[in-house]
Order: C-alpha cells, then sequence, then structure tokens
C-alpha cells in the first residue's frame, strides 16, 4: 500500500513537471561536459598533484588503511542529506531557485571532473575505476538529486505565481507533496550511503591491485 502510493507520488510528479525534469537533466549534463572540459584545461603541474593524491589513494585501499566503513557511511550520509535539505529549504523560497539551478549543474561538474581526470590519466583503466568507484551510489544519487530540484524548482515558482500572478491554486497541498518527495529522497540517498561505505570500497579495492601496477609503468 504505502509502496504504491509512494509510487504514483512519483509518477505524478514526473507527468505535472516533464519539461522542468527535462531542463534539470540538461542542466546536470551540461556540468558534466564542463567538469570533463576543465580536466584538459589544467596544467602538468595541477595534473602531476592530482595524480599523486590519487596514487597515494590507491595504495591506502591495497593496504586496508581506508575509513572505518560506519564512520564512512556517516559521513556520507551526513553529507547526502545535508545537499537534499539544504535544496529543500531553497524551494521554499523564491530567490532560492538560481541556487537549485547552480547545485545541480555543480554537482554534474564534479561527476564530470573525476571520471574526465582518471580516463585522462589512466585511460580505459581509470574508466574501470571510475564505474566501480563513482558509479555504484550516484545511480541512486544523481536521480535522486534530480528529482529534489525539479520539485523545488517546481513549488518556487507555484510561489511566484501565487504572490505575484495571484494564481497557481493552494499551496499547501503542494507543500506536502514536495515535502513528502524530499523524505522519499532521504531514504533513497541513506541506501546510496550504504553503497558508497560498504560496497564500493571492496570493488575499488579488487581494482587497485592492476591500476597500482599501471602508475608504476607510466610513472
Amino acid at each position: 500500500m504505502v509502496r504504491s502510493k509512494l509510487g504514483q507520488t512519483l509518477q505524478q510528479n514526473v507527468r505535472e513537471n516533464s519539461s522542468l525534469y527535462l531542463f534539470t537533466i540538461v542542466l546536470f549534463i551540461m556540468g558534466v561536459g564542463f567538469g570533463a572540459v576543465v580536466v584538459n584545461s589544467l596544467g602538468l603541474t595541477q595534473k602531476q598533484e592530482l595524480f599523486m593524491y590519487v596514487s597515494q589513494f590507491f595504495h591506502e585501499l591495497k593496504s586496508d588503511n581506508i575509513t572505518d566503513p560506519l564512520r564512512s557511511f556517516q559521513n556520507s550520509l551526513g553529507h547526502y542529506l545535508k545537499y537534499v535539505g539544504f535544496m529543500w529549504i531553497l524551494g521554499l523560497s523564491i530567490i532560492g531557485l538560481p541556487l537549485i539551478l547552480l547545485m545541480v549543474f555543480l554537482k554534474g561538474v564534479v561527476v564530470g571532473f573525476t571520471v574526465g581526470f582518471l580516463v585522462n590519466q589512466l585511460q580505459w583503466k581509470g574508466l574501470y575505476f571510475a564505474i566501480v568507484s563513482v558509479l555504484p551510489q550516484n545511480l541512486l544519487v544523481i536521480p535522486a538529486i534530480i528529482i529534489v530540484a525539479t520539485a523545488g524548482i517546481s513549488f518556487s515558482l507555484h510561489l511566484v505565481q501565487s504572490r505575484f500572478l495571484k494564481r497557481g491554486g493552494a499551496l499547501y497541498p503542494r507543500f506536502l507533496v514536495y515535502s513528502a518527495l524530499i523524505l522519499i529522497m532521504g531514504g533513497i540517498v541513506t541506501v546510496a550511503a550504504a553503497l558508497e561505505a560498504f560496497v564500493s570500497p571492496a570493488l575499488m579495492k579488487h581494482a587497485s591491485a592492476t591500476l597500482l601496477k599501471f602508475i608504476i609503468i607510466i610513472i
């Protein structure tokens, strides 16, 4: 029953805001592309410094000298919940709309830069590592952020219509739907944080041995 209502809420939200979803997705993709372009604009010294950090991280993975999974889960969960919560707050105000757009774009930049840098430095091996380290949690985090952002933009636009155009209907029911979506996405990013803390490290450790050999060769 609960699962059915949650599914209906999401489906209704997607139908009502299909154009906003498309805009938000395109904005995120633009951020990914911009992040990938930034990699190519880095100087040689900057790339070498970043590459040294990556190499050190691989060594720590191989020697199991990484953060305790439970602590990592708490840190990741705190980060994701703050991100989602802040976007929810921004959606409750008219002036928060451009900041929501900026957060979506920056999330894309981070993903694009991370994947782009690994591929730039380690070729297909870097792509493999990006898949096992970035993909698992982001399969949940990215859709959650897009849904939260779109819901926030929609609610903010309804605020504009209500206050300045005197139309758009009652805000309270929309506020309840908006807040319900945030709670659902909070549950999803909780699962994502668990993947990042307990699953991704094991996948990365499996990949790090091969990558260390490759790093030694190119160094």
